[in-house]
């Protein structure tokens, strides 16, 4: 059974960074296609960034530039470098697989 668990949300100053963590267990990160979905308040969950199997990444256009998804397949695990951050970023972010979900790590953008 694949199971996911995000780490590394917090309150970060505009213009600053995070990094985003996704522990995998169940299938390995480098056969799947591994997501990054955020849902702020108010608002529809929406797909940030994803990466398959052949590392392929892609990007929703507010954050291209700014976020990197990557992932450690020695240690399973996914990774959401975030940058440059702005109050619009601030939502809980998901990590995804199929139709798997993390319970959610939340991130606040404010000065």
């Amino acid at each position: 059974q694949m199971q996911l668990e995000e780490s590394g949300g917090g309150l970060v100053q505009p213009g600053g960074s995070l990094r985003l963590s996704c522990a995998v267990s169940g299938i390995r990160v480098s056969f799947g296609n591994m997501r990054w979905h955020r849902q702020a308040p108010g608002k529809q969950r929406e797909l940030v960034a994803s990466i398959d199997a052949g590392g392929i990444t892609n990007y929703i256009e507010p954050v291209k530039g700014r976020f990197t998804i990557s992932r450690d397949n020695a240690k399973n695990t996914v990774y959401l470098q975030m940058n440059n951050l702005r109050p619009e970023d601030t939502a809980v972010y998901y990590c995804a697989s199929f139709t798997t979900w993390g319970q959610g790590t939340q991130v606040t953008v404010s000065s």
